[in-house]
């Protein structure tokens, strides 16, 4: 998760298995899934590794993007919350302008302590510089959050919809 742990390196890091095991569901399709899916944890039934945000998305999704540019994450949410079924994980980054435009679409966000993410040889990667966050869009999404809040992975906030 930072850049000094893998210079020269992948720049692929896989969600820890003790997520999914807090969230209690399975998924239709792991949309940023890597080919190379040994050390993958994903409980998905299909997995897309290529062209993913010109494709097609089915049914309840899985979504831990590249945490590129913000132009990179404000692109795959934007079709995640398109989309609307799903859970998707990004940096916690609350000031920033993409973080903002996320929020105002999301049913339920759980902020999670820092992850150690999987590197793709399988070792345990070292603490990151920032906690995480899960998007849940979606009545089931916002049913696992509250089940993994309720499992201690994390802190729920619910975005406030306010009439203008």
């Amino acid at each position: 998760m930072s850049a000094w742990e893998n210079a020269g390196e992948s720049n692929e890091w896989y969600t820890p298995p003790h997520v999914f095991e807090a969230l209690g569901v399975g998924f239709d399709e792991d949309v940023a899934a890597p080919v190379d899916r040994t050390h993958v944890c994903v409980p998905a039934r299909r997995f897309i590794t290529d062209n993913s945000l010109e494709r097609d998305w089915t049914g309840f999704i899985w979504m831990n993007p590249p945490f590129g540019h913000q132009s990179t994450k404000r692109a795959w949410l934007a079709k995640f919350f398109d989309h609307g079924r799903g859970i998707a994980l990004t940096p916690d980054r609350t000031s920033a302008p993409w973080f903002r435009e996320a929020w105002e679409r999301a049913d339920l966000v759980l902020f999670t302590p820092k992850l150690k993410f999987i590197r793709p040889d399988g070792s345990v990667g070292e603490s990151p510089g920032t906690g995480t966050c899960l998007w849940a869009a979606g009545p089931s999404a916002v049913s696992a959050l509250r089940r993994a809040a309720g499992r201690g992975l994390g802190i729920i906030a619910q975005p406030e919809r306010i009439a203008a």
